[in-house]
This record gives C-alpha cells, structure tokens and sequence, in this order.
C-alpha cells in the first residue's frame, strides 16, 4: 500500500472526519475531466444525463453515474493514487459504491442542506468514505464544501420532519454543534476532500462567475453491507464493484440505531427530496415532498454528499 496520505493527515481524518489533500490528480488529467463534463452536458437531451437547475433547465446540477458515461472517470475511481488513500481510511478491500458528479453553474448551482451522508444510505457500520474531487479551484466564493470538523463522533442526527425523512437537517446549531467551527473546504483543481459518512457537510448556492464542478466516487469497505433497500438506495446495489483486495464472507457490525430514510414518498435525487419537489411540477406536495408513480429514473442520482 502506497502512503498517499501522511499519517497527520490519516490522524486528521479520523479526528475531524475530513481531509483535505492537494496534488493527487494533475492538471492534465484535470483538464480531460473537465472537456468531457462539457461534452456531456452539451448532450440534446441534458436530462438523459444529469439532473437540471430547477431554476434554469438548460443548466445542469448533477450528473448522473459518471463513471459509466466515460472511461476517464472509471479510471479515476480506480486509479491506484486514489485507492491507496482510501485504503488508508477505511482498509484493503474497497467497494466503489456508486459516483456521481456535482456540478454548481455560475449564479445558479443549487445549494445542498447540512446532512450526513450515513442518513440516505445506512450500513451494517461506518467504514465508507466519499472522495470529492475538485475539477474546478473550490474557494467559499463559488460553494466549496463547508463541514463541522467532530460531528462524525456524534452519531447519527435526526434527517426528518413530521415524521418523515427529509435529508437534512436544519443546522449544526439545531443538533448541538458549535457553527464557529464550521470550516470551508477550500481547494486547487485536482484536490481531493475526503469525508467520512457521519460528517455533517453542506454547500451554498454558487454566486460567482465561476464553475465548481466536483466528481464524487464513494467507497465503502467490503465487509460494510445496506441496512435500507428502498427504491433511492437500492438503485445503488447492482453496480457496486470490489475494487481493491477481497469480496467479505462476513459482515461486520457496529452496535447502535440507524434511522431508515423513508420520506413520504420516493424521490430521484438529494436535492429533490430537500426541497420538497414534485417531480413533475416543481412543486410541493402538502407534506412537503414530492412524489411519483413512475420509479426511480436514474442509476445512481440519489446518492448524497456534495
């Protein structure tokens, strides 16, 4: 296993619940991401490849499965410099759980709630990890990541309302988290965030003149199983690939109660179900959700994460 992260950064990791780490993937690579993000996105059926702005549906905010669209993002979720980080996270047998690709347009990028990842997609214990990849100079002014360094340590919070999941939660005050500590990931294209699942994280709308395009593959160690098959988890499942060392034959369990991300009625995506739209209309149903009759669209759009 090659030392990608230094033990400080390994010791950070497991204090705070995040990392930072400059100069994984160069500028080359970078800058192939980011052409064939723009040929995705120049698709004549955007939505046959990403979730739109509500606000302007010509722009996009998510693209959806991204290493099955091009092989330069399968390769970078498999790439070795990335892999031996994450071995170092969460151990030798890795999982690719899903990936997907955020992508915040000038002036209108959405923003994404506080949430913890773990509530959309609980597991037989705590050894994931979700790499956010920096395709653009993340900086506070267009959305970088922003996060409560400790909230990984306090378990899992409450992501519902009147009963009923909604993604998120209202703010780290509202769950007893000290917001003086909030802390902007800030980070150079190529730069690689790493979260842990009960990280509570969250990113503002992008008001600047600037892109901050993100490609997220999330992993999981191999021996960490779903608890929830609903329709939005699920979905996940069957293109889950070992990516490194060997498939479990056992579970590992950690002791506690995970809460199940049931909302009143399915939804596509993180940013759906936060705002309550319908997914027809763009409106809200009168719970606050949006509902459909006709399944999940997407292989992988209801993943959380930034």
């Amino acid at each position: 296993m090659g030392g990608i992260l230094s033990q400080s950064q390994v010791d950070f990791y497991r204090e705070n619940g995040f990392c930072v780490v400059a100069g994984i993937f160069d500028t080359e690579l970078v800058e192939k991401a980011r052409s064939v993000v723009d040929g995705l996105l120049s698709s004549a059926d955007l939505t046959s490849v990403a979730e739109a702005e509500p606000e302007d549906g010509t722009k996009a905010r998510r693209i959806w499965a991204p290493t099955s669209r091009d092989e330069i993002f399968a390769g970078i979720a498999e790439d070795t410099r990335l892999l031996d980080a994450v071995e170092q996270l969460i151990g030798p047998d890795i999982v690719l759980q899903y990936s997907k690709l955020n992508v915040k347009a000038p002036h209108v990028g959405s923003p994404v709630e506080w949430h913890q990842d773990f509530a959309f997609y609980p597991h037989t214990n705590t050894g994931l990890v979700a790499s956010l990849i920096y395709l653009d100079d993340a900086t506070r002014e267009n959305a970088c990541l922003r996060v409560v360094p400790g909230s990984h340590r306090h378990g899992l919070f409450q992501h519902e309302s009147a009963g009923h999941f909604v993604g998120k939660v209202p703010s780290p005050a509202d769950v007893g988290l000290d917001e003086s500590a909030i802390v902007d990931c800030q980070g150079s294209a190529g730069s690689v965030v790493f979260i842990h699942p009960l990280l509570l994280h969250s990113s503002e709308k992008n008001l600047s003149d600037m892109y901050r395009r993100v490609f997220i593959p999330a992993y999981r160690a191999a021996d960490a199983l779903p608890v929830y098959y609903g329709p939005h988890a699920a979905h996940n499942e069957p293109t889950a690939k070992l990516v490194r060392g060997s498939a479990a034959r056992t579970v590992r369990s950690e002791a506690g109660l995970w809460r199940l991300p049931i909302a009143a009625a399915e939804f596509n995506s993180l940013y759906q179900v936060q705002e309550g739209s319908h997914v027809g209309d763009g409106t809200k149903s009168s719970t606050g959700y949006f509902s459909h009759e006709e399944g999940v669209k997407d292989t992988s759009g209801a993943s959380a994460s930034m």
